[in-house]
């Protein structure tokens, strides 16, 4: 009896691996088959359904397989046995069953009604992921990237009108969908789909916030490839790099609002102790993210890592990860500081790595980017057919509908409006249309939605955005080339052709109010004064030396963290250019006696001309020429050169 019973563990052990790498081998060939249509696509340029939209369908069909075609295993899962001593759970269990001692450990509490989904099928148990596995190993990789890959010099044109969409858009839809949604939770209470105490109003914000997670994935693809109005692509990925931030940090501000009596009344301690949870979460989350950046920075300059290219790219995707972890220990949230992260190694590191290292860090974040982001839209399409827990609620799911679009109209269209008051080139109305129907739902959402689907109403808005995410990114995204020639928006522009074209125009006629626009933008100049006369000193192999611009008793510390490279560096050419005129932080500056550069001093940008380095060292400037002033040490400088 005693070998049979070691013989039944035994096997049981081994079929529990078993199905382990089962799981694995059906994401992997998921991901060879996505992979094959990618090319398929780009070969036969069809863009009416996107690689993302191409792996939820591949996810669907292995889904519907392994719901109906796999049968349960024969041994037993997920029986409940009464434990009445035991008052709490503990994280190591030891179970003696007939003098046989088996180690348990704790994984998650079980609400009593999803009892059912743990027993049976093993294999779709195995094939639902751990929440945990999306925020700690698969969202990094992709907000990471998208702060790597963020090209500043447009970014900055339209800095004022991002942040709007971004913060305040993001709190606007989260309002909205709350009120909406609350609105058709009272109208089910009223047909008795649902209980009164199940769904509270901060239950309806919480979808809300989830829901303002936009990420428009496959829109901004089929832009980039057609090379689509860079104003139109720039507002539209930057408010959803950013909306992402916000979104996650709303989700658990809200999460943690708890009001002392009734949870449908307002309670003024609570909220803004949400809200000082929201500001002190972001502001800390950036502070976190941009210091790790600017240590592997300082490694980077003032060690010869650069000498092994090897070690310094692991050093900067290590440090560029520990800026998640520490974040995440910090109880802080690591997808804001690895986004910044992400913005700050682009600004700075990057110009202290080898050529070989920024080939190679590029090419590393884009890979794990698109591997992670094709996992987590292929897991979507298993989580139909494989989640257990699912409850379609029609009157639910014709509400979310309902809210999102509305409330994406009251985001775009009264901000625009309100924008455009201040903005010397006006956003147009298709653009803002063209904005209003890129609001996709995607990874930012699905992963919200997922991390918590214990009790009913959190099982309702899993169902509902999951569907929400396969409508917008099948429908939206594959409407995309249409509505570009519907709404006649410029495709085939290049981005920095487009630059220098509108900055000329704009010196023919406002060659004039050079002077006057100034003063317009001085938040801006403060910082990219200093920016360039201190930050890249310290942080880079850049110039000004800190000789130059540092008080006479700092020259001990100025030696010190300057570059030697720096003493025979001027302005780089990027340096030269500051494009900040489509926004609120409208500038057009020129100074009227500019400094000759010596040719031999001046340093030659190794870009190809007509293409942007998307990991430019410098702050994003571009289009009208911006003359720093000289100390006299710079000018003695000069001369001797």
């Amino acid at each position: 009896m005693e070998k049979l019973r070691k013989y039944m563990s035994a096997r049981d052990e081994d079929q529990f691996y078993h199905q382990g790498a089962v799981e694995l081998l059906v994401f992997n060939f998921l991901l060879i088959l996505t992979i094959l249509t990618i090319w398929l696509f780009k070969n036969h340029r069809f863009r009416f359904l996107h690689e993302t939209g191409g792996a939820m369908v591949y996810g669907l069909l292995m889904g519907l397989i392994i719901r109906y075609a796999t049968t349960p295993s024969d041994f037993e899962s997920g029986t409940v046995y009464p434990c009445e001593k035991l008052k709490f759970g503990p994280p190591t269990l030891l179970v003696n069953i007939t003098n046989q001692v088996y180690e348990y450990q704790y994984k998650r509490e079980i609400s009593q009604h999803n009892v059912n989904a743990h027993q049976g099928n093993a294999m779709l148990q195995k094939m639902t992921f751990d929440p945990s596995i999306f925020f700690n190993v698969l969202l990094p990789p992709i907000i990471f990237h998208a702060g790597y890959s963020l090209k500043k010099r447009h970014f900055f044109r339209n800095l004022g009108s991002i942040l709007t969409y971004a913060f305040l858009g993001t709190a606007i839809s989260c309002i909205v969908i709350g009120l909406i949604m609350y609105g058709f939770v009272k109208a089910m209470l009223h047909v008795g789909q649902l209980k009164g105490e199940d769904f509270h109003f901060t239950d309806c914000l919480f979808f809300g916030s989830l829901m303002s997670a936009t990420d428009p994935v496959t829109v901004l693809a089929i832009f980039h490839e057609l090379h689509v109005d860079t104003d139109l692509y720039t507002l539209l990925f930057g408010e959803s790099v950013l909306n992402d931030a916000v979104a996650i940090v709303l989700t658990y501000s809200i999460s943690v609002y708890s009001p002392k009596e009734n949870p449908n009344t307002f309670d003024a301690a609570a909220f803004f102790q949400s809200v000082g949870n929201f500001l002190g979460i972001f502001a800390g989350s950036f502070a976190m993210g941009s210091s790790y950046a600017v240590v592997t920075a300082l490694l980077t300059k003032f060690t010869k890592l650069c000498e092994f290219p090897m070690l310094e790219t692991g050093l900067f995707f290590l440090l560029s990860w520990s800026a998640f972890l520490s974040a995440e220990a910090a109880g802080l949230t690591g997808i804001v500081a690895v986004l910044f992260c992400g913005v700050t190694q682009a600004h700075y590191t990057y110009n202290n790595l080898s050529p070989d290292s920024k080939m190679r860090t590029k090419q590393l974040f884009e890979f794990m980017n698109f591997l992670a982001e094709n996992v987590i839209f292929c897991y979507m399409g298993l989580a139909l057919f494989t989640f257990q827990n699912h409850i379609f609620n029609a009157l639910f799911i014709f509400g979310a509908f309902v809210a999102i679009f509305i409330a994406r109209a009251c985001n775009i269209y009264p901000l625009s409006f309100i924008l455009n008051l201040g903005r010397k080139q006006k956003i147009p109305r298709n653009f803002q249309h063209m904005m209003m129907f890129s609001g996709l739902r995607g990874a930012i959402a699905f992963a919200l939605a997922i991390r918590d689907t214990e009790s009913q109403p959190k099982q309702m808005m899993f169902t509902t955005t999951l569907l929400i995410v396969f409508f917008t990114v099948w429908v939206f995204g594959g409407g995309t080339t249409p509505m570009l020639t519907w709404l006649q928006i410029r495709v085939g522009i290049d981005p920095d052709e487009d630059v220098k074209a509108e900055t000329a125009s704009q010196r023919a006629t406002t060659a004039d109010k050079n002077t006057t626009k100034a003063e317009s933008a001085w938040l801006f100049r403060i910082w990219y004064g200093f920016d360039h006369k201190y930050l890249k000193p310290i942080l880079t192999h850049a110039g000004p030396p800190l000789t130059t611009t540092l008080p006479e008793w700092c020259n001990p510390i100025a030696r010190l963290l300057t570059s030697p490279r720096a003493y025979g560096e001027q302005l780089k050419d990027d340096d030269m250019d500051c494009i900040v005129n489509n926004d609120e932080l409208t500038i057009n500056y020129e100074d009227p006696n500019p400094v000759p550069v010596p040719a031999q001093a001046r340093i030659v940008s190794p870009q190809t001309p007509g293409k942007e380095n998307i990991h430019e060292g410098d702050l994003g400037l571009g289009g009208c020429e911006l003359q720093l002033e000289h100390t006299p040490a710079q000018t003695q400088l000069n001369s001797l050169a």
